[in-house]
């Protein structure tokens, strides 16, 4: 039977069922296309990675002997739109059966149901092989629980799927969880290794992309691209981020620092949110690098990288597949603030937010820290409406798909889901900052300043938040410290934070 399987840009798992065997009859498509690449404006390096592994991956298809029908960009055959071309080509070829990887975000979901149902061929969807769980593995497993504590589902994970588990069935190194070891601030004690790069040239397809005249944001350096675009290439991230930085990652996976822009990352989310590298493989590789090396490293640093994939990952796309669509117009808290301009410049005074505002906008990267308590704090105090920080999350990073971005954002950053994903929202003062980095050494303002012109800005946004959102909070038991201490404040400190806060929220751009 002539078939049409469709591959998105985010399915290049050359190890699924679909390509174990050649199959005259089968042809695969793919597009470079206007419908995803203008719906929010993405980073030039994030729309550059996608072609450039999308064309990589098609390649390798046909050298295995795959038909494949691939639009580029400026392909006068390309429709720009998923519908059109699909139609087009089974018209074209005769196609009697259309198929398609079950898609990881909402919308294309809806699209391609759309699209099979207007078709007047057969249609089938496949999973896309990829994660540990299923779609709704996450919703079945918390069903009839008050509450979704990502712990519990890690826990069971780990049992599951035996992973650092002893014969006993108890955790190696005997506690579930060391993430109280997660939290140290990097000095400079431990050499952190050069970043594995690949320093490309892809000139030709950011030419293509700025005479195509997409929106985008971000840097780029087009002579000199540093990101994995096949599987070799991300299997040798992997192999790199084991045999250098595993040793150190759990240590400092939270710490920020103005000379070391990935510290002990793995850099390797863009790798596994494109499907070129599988969660079980990385997970694996990494335990069974540890298991051999376990005289060097500790523990607390595997599982701390292994809960970032196996707990929280899979947790998130659960929570995702669970709420759609209501939980994309989700807002709690009632924020509708704009975004300051210098989310898309990093021109800011403040040091914490220019150095992970433009690392963001040079490298289209940050890790969860500097997303969570340094922009997503900042954007949560000032009270911005979580649609406009969604869509710069969404935008900004290389690893950014909706399923990904905007249950961490909405969620666990913006606490706009009212306390689906976390049980509190994640906000600080600069004390946090200054404490897990040494961004507050160099800044203009100075984090031991409560109040008065040269305070820290995140000092008075923080208490302002409290105090605007406290009817929110006054239920919630992890508040109830510092909403009693909100209640104990003198009044003129906090009428001279709320007055601060409010100056910072209505001009950001003086700040």
């Amino acid at each position: 039977m002539k078939t049409l399987r469709l591959i998105l840009g985010d399915q290049l798992n050359g190890q699924h069922s679909w390509f174990q065997e050649k199959d005259d009859e089968v042809i695969y498509f793919m597009a470079e296309m206007r419908q995803e690449t203008d719906y929010v404006a993405h980073h030039i390096q994030k729309v550059t990675a996608f072609f450039l592994s999308m064309r990589n991956f098609a390649d390798q298809l046909k050298k295995d002997g795959h038909q494949v029908v691939y639009y580029q960009l400026d392909d006068k055959d390309n429709q720009q739109d998923l519908q059109k071309n699909i139609q087009q080509l089974i018209d074209h070829y005769q196609i009697e059966k259309f198929e398609y990887q079950l898609p990881d975000e909402y919308r294309l979901d809806q699209q391609l149901q759309k699209i099979c149902d207007d078709l007047s061929i057969k249609t089938d969807a496949s999973d896309t092989q990829h994660f540990f769980t299923t779609r709704l593995e996450v919703a079945d497993f918390f069903a009839n629980k008050k509450t979704m504590t990502m712990e519990y589902f890690y826990r069971d994970m780990r049992k599951k799927y035996v992973l650092l588990m002893m014969d006993d069935n108890n955790p190696v190194g005997g506690q579930w969880n060391f993430d109280k070891s997660n939290r140290k601030k990097w000095t400079g004690k431990h050499e952190i290794p050069l970043k594995k790069d690949f320093d490309k040239d892809v000139t030709e397809i950011v030419e293509l992309i700025k005479n195509s005249d997409i929106n985008t944001i971000g840097r780029i350096d087009k002579k000199h691209f540093p990101w994995p675009s096949s599987r070799q290439e991300c299997l040798e991230v992997l192999d790199y981020f084991c045999e250098n930085l595993l040793v150190h990652f759990g240590d400092y996976e939270d710490a920020m620092h103005t000379d070391e822009k990935f510290l002990f990352h793995s850099r390797l989310s863009y790798a596994m949110n494109s499907k070129m590298l599988s969660p079980k493989e990385v997970v694996e590789t990494a335990i069974e690098y540890y298991e051999k090396h376990d005289d060097e490293i500790d523990i607390s640093q595997v599982e701390g990288f292994v809960r970032q994939i196996l707990g929280w990952r899979e947790f998130m796309r659960g929570i995702y597949w669970k709420e759609m669509p209501d939980y994309a117009e989700k807002n709690q808290l009632e924020n509708k603030n704009k975004l300051p301009d210098f989310y898309w410049t990093g021109e800011t005074d403040m040091n914490c937010m220019s150095h992970a505002i433009n690392q963001s906008l040079d490298d289209a990267h940050a890790h969860h820290i500097q997303r969570l308590m340094v922009t997503g704090n900042f954007a949560l105090l000032s009270m911005i409406d979580p649609d406009e920080v969604d869509n710069w999350y969404l935008g900004i990073y290389i690893d950014a798909i909706e399923w990904a971005e905007i249950t961490n954002t909405r969620g666990m950053s913006q606490f706009a889901d009212g306390g689906i994903v976390a049980t509190k929202p994640y906000v600080s003062s600069g004390s946090y900052i200054n404490k897990m980095s040494n961004y507050c050494k160099s800044c203009k303002y100075s984090v031991t300043k409560k109040t008065g012109e040269n305070a820290c800005p995140f000092n008075s946004l923080y208490w302002n938040f409290l105090h605007k959102k406290q009817d929110h909070f006054k239920n919630n038991q992890r508040m109830g410290m510092m909403m009693n201490v909100l209640k104990k404040m003198d009044q003129k400190t906090l009428e001279a934070h709320i007055e601060r806060a409010e100056d910072i929220i209505e001009d950001p751009g003086k700040y």
